[in-house]
């Protein structure tokens, strides 16, 4: 009798890069009709069966416990310096939670974590901070550059996980950082790191081995072109709390918000502006953005814009000039193009600007990208005041959304985006007359209900002494319902 001896770990699948998704045979694309990905399979070695699991994923037989018995306390959050990162993981560090910070490269995703681990290890906690991309040297020169000591802080520049879990398992440390997952791989997989299969091996480990040990563990991710985590959709359902740390248009303030967020509200975010000396949080955004606004400016209005449910004020710029080329030019800095254009055509055709001969360059100040439709209303209103060379009212506000009729649609939450402008100081705003019911107008501010862009901008501009004289200002045209500006 012959005896053929089959090795069932050389049986190969395919993969999706994006979900994770295995399929038997090749079939070109992802077959997944939630994924929608179009990177092609890759051929990869699915984890041999019948494995027995490392003894750090091993976590026994657990007793049955009633819900109201159970005491929160005996979890303690670890609270981190400022209210902005403690905000956004919901209230501090939980134990025993994995947390995956993503960004694009360069964005300040290490610095971030090393101050993490320096304000840890300044309060007597120790850290294991796991290089897998860069030599413990170079995370020595950037702790000089923030002004870390770096007492506390261990570093293991290691990319194999499962030696990485037998130094925690050694050292058993407060916090875990692992920068980043991308660079970890496991005999088990075969394929390369930062593969499917490697990168949802990896997650799995560092996942049981805090979750046994009751140690919190940041991972840092790399994101794809299109802004969303490197790797299978699957490590992002794996850990606790998913957080993006995202820049503004190459200005100095970065944003973190999270996606996902098992131990808080996922609308929160933080505000921060990079330095010298690190990631510094912006206690107070709207005051930062508007500390270098004057009044009487041409062109400008200011919005307040939500960024999770976090009221920010923000000035939107216009300019307008006659064109000379061919077909005039529409250029947006920090808002939609595709936006910028529907926004002209609509001030154009029915709010009465004459606008079909302008280059039309709209920006946002400081960097930030406005992509709600409540920034609709003010972008009309600073192109309508650079076209006619006269300023908005001073201490002036705005928001809702514009249709292709010129209609002002209502915007979501009015009463806070009100209270944050008063707050700032000023005295009135500019708002879809839908909210009307949903706002209670706040000690000295006085609110102007508008239906229409038309409407919005004669209320905006300042009246004009003419010497009792009704006539429309140069580049308004006479028919439109603003003619009495």
């Amino acid at each position: 009798m012959r005896v053929v001896w089959v090795r069932e770990n050389q049986r190969t699948v395919f993969g999706c890069r994006d979900c994770g998704h295995e399929s038997a045979k090749w079939s070109g694309f992802c077959p997944s009709p939630a994924c929608g990905s179009a990177l092609p399979l890759v051929e990869v070695k699915p984890a041999p069966k019948g494995v027995t699991p490392a003894r750090w994923m091993v976590t026994g037989r657990q007793p049955v416990q009633e819900l109201s018995k159970l005491d929160p306390e005996d979890r303690p959050l670890i609270s981190l310096p400022g209210q902005e990162i403690n905000r956004v993981l919901g209230g501090g560090i939980v134990s025993g939670s994995v947390v995956l910070l993503t960004g694009e490269p360069g964005v300040g995703k290490s610095t971030l974590l090393l101050q993490i681990a320096g304000f840890l290890a300044s309060q007597g906690k120790s850290v294991l901070y796991v290089s897998g991309e860069e030599s413990p040297h170079q995370v020595k020169l950037r702790s000089q550059r923030l002004g870390i000591p770096g007492g506390g802080i261990f570093i293991l520049p290691e990319s194999d996980v499962d030696t990485i879990l037998e130094q925690l398992d050694e050292c058993r440390p407060a916090l875990a950082i692992v920068d980043s997952i991308q660079t970890l791989c496991s005999e088990k997989a075969s394929s390369g790191p930062g593969s499917v299969a490697q990168v949802r091996e990896s997650g799995l480990k560092l996942m049981g081995w805090a979750k046994s040990s009751n140690t919190p563990v940041f991972v840092a991710g790399h994101v794809t072109k299109d802004g969303g985590v490197a790797g299978p959709r699957v490590l992002e359902h794996m850990v606790d709390v998913v957080t993006y740390l995202e820049a503004q248009d190459a200005g100095a303030y970065r944003i973190l918000r999270n996606t996902k967020n098992r131990f808080g509200s996922t609308s929160e975010v933080g505000v921060f502006e990079m330095t010298g000396l690190g990631l510094t949080e912006v206690a107070d955004p709207s005051q930062a953005m508007l500390a270098q606004r004057y009044h009487g400016a041409v062109g400008a209005a200011v919005v307040p814009v939500l960024e999770g449910n976090r009221p920010l004020m923000l000035e939107v710029q216009a300019l307008t000039s006659p064109s000379y080329g061919p077909a005039p030019r529409r250029v947006g800095n920090g808002v939609d193009h595709n936006r910028l254009l529907m926004l002209s055509a609509v001030a154009s055709r029915r709010g009465g600007l004459d606008l079909a001969g302008q280059d039309i360059i709209v920006n946002v100040a400081g960097g930030f990208r406005v992509s709600e439709p409540a920034a609709d209303l003010p972008v009309v209103m600073a192109m309508a005041s650079s076209l006619l060379n006269r300023a908005l009212k001073n201490d002036l506000a705005a928001f809702g959304e514009v249709g292709l009729s010129g209609e002002v649609r209502p915007a979501p939450q009015a009463q806070r985006r009100v209270q944050e402008a008063a707050r700032l100081g000023f005295s009135h705003c500019i708002l879809p007359a839908a909210n009307r019911e949903q706002v209670n107008p706040p000690a000295g501010m006085q609110l102007v209900y508008v239906n229409s862009v038309r409407e919005a901008v004669q209320n905006a501009l300042p009246e004009r002494p003419n010497n009792g004289i009704n006539q429309a200002p140069t580049g308004l045209r006479q028919e439109s319902a603003v003619a009495g500006i």
